[in-house]
């Protein structure tokens, strides 16, 4: 009896969409090996770049652009700039798979993918990402929770470029101090930031929702880390945590949010779940 054939066809099929640094750490990881996975697809804007990141790694996947992920994959992991996000979510639900989202806070503005996902059979996955507690928010959720703030803290090159900074014309160069740039709520905040506070929207979705959930942005050029600060108060726990996080080759993106996706993967088919 051939285990190792029968093993390989219930693994699941992972897709990634983006090899930037999130999926190209995804992708490490299910190359050396992720038990019930494999990786199965890449959609990439270059497929020269793909294609020598699979033949270092002497790894197979198919190449593919977002439309062709859905027929090959049962797992798709979202690791796309915030405005390529429509391309690959609602067809991947359609089509009855499960997407691991990164861009959290695109799921703020299109409420409708709940129900997508729900009539066709798909699921949606929210990765911790860069924060940490959310299973503490959840769980306060079933009961009331008063309040949830958060502050997030980065240096000024994290913020660099951000919808918010430039319409408000909001200068980073030189800063000698910290500069508050935004306080306001999680739905606010993630058009402002599409790429920056991803986090926020993940708080809000575990908690009260994006319009209770306040969060401030500072810049600070003495921070080489991404710090995120959240207190929270309700009716079973009142509770604070803070992360610092080491930035990736993004400087938008801590290293942990990949490891949170990993980590969110391994929990598909693991014989047993740690946590909410």
């Amino acid at each position: 009896m051939n285990t190792e054939g029968s093993s390989a066809e219930k693994a699941l099929r992972v897709g990634i969409a983006g090899l930037g640094a999130i999926g190209k750490a995804v992708a490490e990881r299910l190359i050396q090996g992720m038990p019930g996975l494999r990786l199965s697809a890449i959609a990439t804007r270059s497929t020269a770049a793909a294609e020598q990141f699979l033949g270092e790694r002497r790894a197979r996947a198919t190449l593919t652009d977002l439309a062709g992920l859905p027929p090959l994959c049962d797992v798709i992991v979202e690791a796309l700039p915030a405005s390529a996000f429509d391309a690959v979510a609602e067809p991947a639900l359609r089509a009855g798979r499960t997407l691991v989202v990164i861009s959290v806070g695109a799921l703020l503005t299109r409420p409708g993918l709940e129900e997508v996902a729900a009539r066709h059979g798909g699921r949606i996955v929210v990765p911790t990402g860069a924060l940490l507690g959310l299973d503490a928010v959840q769980a306060a959720a079933q009961g009331e929770i008063h309040s949830v703030r958060m502050v997030t803290r980065k240096p000024p090159r994290g913020l660099a470029g951000a919808p918010y900074i430039v319409a408000h014309k909001i200068s980073l160069d030189g800063l000698g101090a910290p500069l508050k740039v935004f306080e306001g709520t999680a739905r606010d905040a993630v058009v402002g930031f599409p790429a920056n506070v991803n986090v926020v929207a993940a708080l809000s979705l575990a908690g009260i929702g994006p319009d209770r959930t306040v969060i401030e942005i500072w810049a600070d050029p003495a921070l080489e880390r991404n710090h995120h600060a959240i207190s929270v108060d309700s009716d079973s726990a009142s509770f604070s945590m803070e992360i610092a996080n080491i930035p990736s080759e993004n400087p938008k993106t801590g290293r942990i949010t990949a490891l949170s996706v990993i980590a969110a993967l391994s929990k598909l088919q693991a014989p047993i779940s740690v946590g909410t």
